[in-house]
């Protein structure tokens, strides 16, 4: 059957920019606390506690996306599983590789199972879960008209003052040389109707860097400045490092700047690398007088364990803060007992959370495409709770 193999390479491209190897020196961190966007200064007494993180499985989300997915005929898998609050307590949950169709009796996907690059599940303020797609069950963004064998993968998104949704979407291309030719080629902004999600626009964003620009979109907060921040990860397979870029207000379509390591320039060639050691997708919040980041450690090989790290400001530096949780599934001593399980971009979402305890995704996945067919419970989300224990420095 063609349709494994080409999953296998459109999935495969997850697993090289997930975890393929990740060593290499850490680039130079950059200066803390200058042109943070106000609130903390340049000290924070977050960076100066220590953490300790207990994590377990969500039940309320993951017995809804288990249950949708096995009945719904709609959406029965995904990853990237980035989520954007809206207007009228609504979450628009936000897929790139997907499946649509039915889950049999026992757990398996029929082998013609639709297979999108992108599209969204919204869950409304009952818990009810839709799946929304391009027209006739297509993916929301549609392969280049230009390069056929192309796609577009989606990042982290918000919701605009005027309503619409934009998000990040990273156009890709596949040769079809083997599970290996394929490639990132740019950053495009991807605008929804508010209401319908039905796609608006398609617009470049900046992409000489080699940054991809999706990692995490970090909205404004009261007396930060009024600025968005946008974290990408340049990937350059055997390390991954962060970038980070801003606009004022929440509009993506607004001046970019670049943080430098000292400073912003309005040049996307002037960003500086932060930190290494992150993965594809991340998150930065803010917390108590500080920020989280919270990463898969992409600083070994296909790593099981999510880390933390918390700094003073948006831009770093970022200090390790501890292991967050160790991923169940991933590998042959693992909970599926298969060596071709493995586990990638996890992130927090921060409209989730509950003073000191947050809501954690990530993505598992097979080497083996026909292994998702067989079972659809792998490629699926997972949803875990993480209660966050401070212990106050003296």
């Amino acid at each position: 059957m063609v349709r494994p193999r080409r999953l296998h390479t459109a999935l495969g491209v997850t697993a090289l920019v997930a975890g393929l190897g990740l060593l290499g020196a850490a680039p130079a961190t950059a200066g803390g606390g200058h042109g943070h966007g106000g609130g903390h200064g340049d000290s924070c007494r977050l960076v100066d506690e220590t953490l300790t993180f207990t994590g377990a499985p969500e039940p309320e989300l993951t017995e809804a996306f288990t249950s949708y997915g096995n009945t719904a005929g709609e959406w029965t898998g995904g990853d990237s599983t980035y989520s954007i609050p809206m207007r009228g307590g609504q979450i628009a949950w936000v897929f790139s590789d997907t499946f649509l169709g039915e889950v049999a009796d026992d757990g398996s996907r029929p082998l013609d199972s639709p297979f999108l690059n992108n599209s969204f599940v919204v869950q409304d303020r009952r818990d009810n879960l839709r799946t929304v797609t391009g027209p006739d069950q297509t993916s929301l963004i549609g392969p280049p008209t230009d390069e056929p064998a192309g796609w577009y993968w989606v990042g982290d998104g918000l919701q605009t003052k005027r309503g619409d949704v934009q998000l990040v979407a990273l156009r890709f291309w596949y040769g079809g040389g083997g599970s290996f030719d394929f490639g990132w080629e740019s950053n495009h902004l991807a605008t929804f109707d508010g209401r319908s999600l039905e796609l608006e626009s398609l617009t470049p964003l900046p992409s000489a860097s080699g940054v991809q620009w999706a990692s995490w979109i970090a909205e404004p907060l009261h007396g930060h400045g009024g600025y968005t921040y946008i974290y990408g990860v340049d990937d350059q397979g055997l390390v991954k490092s962060m970038h980070i870029a801003r606009v004022r207000g929440t509009d993506l379509t607004g001046t970019w700047e670049y943080w430098t390591g000292s400073g912003w320039s309005p040049t996307e060639t002037d960003t500086a690398a932060v930190m290494s050691g992150v993965a594809n997708e991340y998150s930065v919040t803010p917390y108590r007088d500080g920020y989280l980041l919270i990463t898969q450690d992409t600083n070994e090989l296909f790593s099981r364990n999510i880390v933390a790290y918390t700094s003073c400001s948006p831009t770093g530096p970022f200090q390790p803060a501890g292991l967050v949780y160790e991923m169940p599934e991933v590998g042959a001593t693992g909970s599926y007992g298969n060596p071709n399980i493995w586990a990638y971009n996890a992130h927090e979402h921060p409209e989730l959370r509950t003073r000191d305890t947050i809501l954690v995704t990530y993505n598992v996945n097979s080497f083996d495409s026909t292994e998702l067919y067989e079972d659809a419970s792998i490629y699926r989300p997972r949803f875990i709770e993480v209660e966050i224990d401070v212990e106050r420095s003296r």
